[in-house]
């Protein structure tokens, strides 16, 4: 039987007048798209303000671009100081307070370890010659790129460069690029719309129909993941943090790309995946991804100590088991 979950409050009003427009492109090597309520159809001049406010989240924040903002902080030299712009500088102070919270669980300044495992934009795990590193080259890099030496001012939006600290924000990043789609479509009058990016999502309003932006929140492929979950995206984000979307085979153990920086090691947990539904999308992303690293029981007892609305699959001897926290149970219908 399918389980439904909706908003705990709901806006009223008539349902909205047009018809639903899709506008879609690409960005962040994935694909995004926006299904918008629109009195006059498609809107050209809407989807190239889209577009660029994507691609300006991959100017700043991007560890594939060597001229982004990111990119060059990671190669500058220790001691230099960084003055990020408004939206690196938001993401940031957001990224390093889910760090500061999860005692490390997620952190945004875990790069080389990323490069090391072979998950970030270089020396890729999928590439020819490459091998998972040993405990001596896991211990050097984290020796060398502790981020707890990073100094960052909200208030200036300057940050240091310690040396050695390489960035990597794919784990918030593209959450916070669907929560820019979300403010370009509000800014420019469209007040009903779902906005998805990379299979993350975030939702508003309803359709002309009166009926919610319904969406499946995500399974576990080729697993049986339980009774199915729909939920309505009326004001609110669902990510999706997954062991199964990149890893290889390490000593015969799954190597996924849910790095625990605490330890320098992939995670060895149960987790399958974990979701979050949140207002922001930037929220579900980087908080899904840090109770995947914290686990069942760390996981779940941050999300009751934060009021979150968190769903874990966690691997069991023959099928999946769920697990769930009460912010989460209290929204199902």
């Amino acid at each position: 039987m399918r389980r439904v979950l909706v908003p705990l409050t709901l806006s009223g009003g008539e349902p909205p007048k047009g018809r639903i427009a899709t506008i879609s492109g690409a960005s962040m090597g994935t694909t995004w798209s926006a299904k918008a309520v629109l009195p006059d159809g498609f809107d050209t001049a809407l989807a190239q303000r889209l577009q660029h406010a994507l691609d300006d989240v991959v100017a700043q924040m991007s560890h594939w671009e060597a001229t982004s903002n990111l990119g060059i902080y990671n190669r500058s030299a220790a001691g230099s100081w960084h003055l990020l712009p408004e939206a690196f500088a938001r993401v940031m102070d957001y990224a390093l307070w889910v760090r500061s919270a999860s005692g490390g669980a997620y952190d945004p300044c875990a790069g080389a370890l990323v490069n090391l495992w072979g998950f970030g934009a270089r020396r890729r795990y999928d590439q020819p010659g490459f091998q998972a590193p040993c405990d001596s080259a896991v211990r050097a890099v984290q020796a060398r790129a502790d981020g707890a030496r990073v100094r960052f001012d909200p208030v200036t939006r300057r940050m240091l460069q310690p040396g050695a600290v390489e960035l990597d924000l794919s784990a918030v990043a593209k959450g916070f690029a669907v929560d820019q789609l979300a403010r370009t479509l509000e800014a420019n009058g469209v007040c009903d719309y779902l906005a998805e990016a990379g299979g993350e999502l975030r939702g508003a309003g309803v359709k002309p129909d009166g009926q919610p932006w319904w969406v499946a929140l995500e399974g576990v492929p080729g697993e049986d993941s339980g009774a199915p979950v729909v939920v309505a995206l009326h004001g609110l984000s669902v990510a999706t943090s997954g062991d199964y979307r990149r890893h290889y085979s390490h000593g015969g153990v799954r190597a996924s790309h849910t790095l625990d920086p605490r330890t320098g090691y992939p995670i060895a947990n149960r987790i399958a995946s974990v979701t979050v539904i949140d207002r922001e999308c930037m929220a579900a992303d980087a908080l899904s991804t840090a109770l995947s690293v914290l686990g069942p029981g760390e996981g779940l007892a941050f999300a009751e100590r934060h009021q979150l609305a968190a769903r874990f699959l966690l691997r069991g001897p023959n099928q999946l088991e769920e697990m769930t926290s009460s912010a989460f149970r209290a929204m199902l219908q």
